[in-house]
């Protein structure tokens, strides 16, 4: 059975640590999805006879790791999706990239998306299709190699964190189809959706999950050590 990180759990809500390379949910691939195993994990766990509701509140890249919120209750999904329309969560990464960041910086551009090729382009100007995007990031640690970045979103657009530091030279580690030198051997990403702050869906007070990033993989480890 896929051992499912589970991050927090009650009644309204699954919150997860979903590996990279793992999909959210079903493509054109059929392979196995992180619904798939949390479905199962659930069924097994409270011993369930007929199917199980989980309801798909956001999503994270394929290759991208991180934190996801998973609706138990058709309640929770309706309210969690009205809060994520209104951007009331709050969505942090972590991203090790390439190149020379600064120490702080706010990034703004107009990103238009290129769905035959599943990837998205930065402006610095308005172009037709295109939507603002906004993020500021902040340097945590410098790798021998790499840097880490904690980056806030903004707006929430396509591919955005990907696409913006990529116009900046700032390339994410593994991240080829965005300019990276080369891939990560199981087709990752470094990127991690870090943390992310919610109210609860039901008891209305305010809850922040946190995602550690994979210590199997020695520069994330490297980034957590002293």
């Amino acid at each position: 059975m896929f051992d499912l990180e589970v991050i927090y759990e009650d009644n309204h809500l699954l919150v997860v640590n979903k590996p990279a390379g793992l999909l959210v949910q079903g493509d054109h691939t059929g392979d196995p999805t992180l619904l798939d195993h949390a479905k199962s994990y659930l069924k097994i766990k409270y011993n369930k006879p007929g199917d199980v509701f989980l309801g798909l509140v956001h999503r994270l890249d394929r290759p991208t790791s991180g934190v996801v919120v998973l609706a138990r209750t058709s309640k929770a999904l309706s309210r969690l999706n009205e809060d994520f329309k209104k951007r009331g969560p709050k969505k942090t990464y972590w991203a090790l990239v390439e190149g020379t960041p600064k120490s702080n910086d706010q990034l703004e551009h107009f990103l238009k998306r290129n769905p035959k090729s599943n990837k998205s382009f930065a402006y610095n100007h308005e172009v037709s299709d295109s939507k603002k995007a906004i993020l500021t990031y902040r340097c945590l640690k410098k790798l021998h190699r790499y840097t880490l970045l904690e980056i806030d979103l903004q707006t929430g657009r396509h591919h955005q964190i990907r696409a913006q530091l990529a116009f900046e030279k700032l390339f994410i580690k593994g991240d080829v189809k965005y300019g990276a030198k080369r891939p990560n051997p199981d087709g990752s990403i470094h990127l991690l959706a870090r943390s992310l702050e919610i109210m609860h869906p039901v008891r209305k007070e305010p809850l922040c999950f946190v995602a550690q990033p994979s210590i199997k993989d020695n520069v994330w480890a490297a980034c957590l050590a002293n």
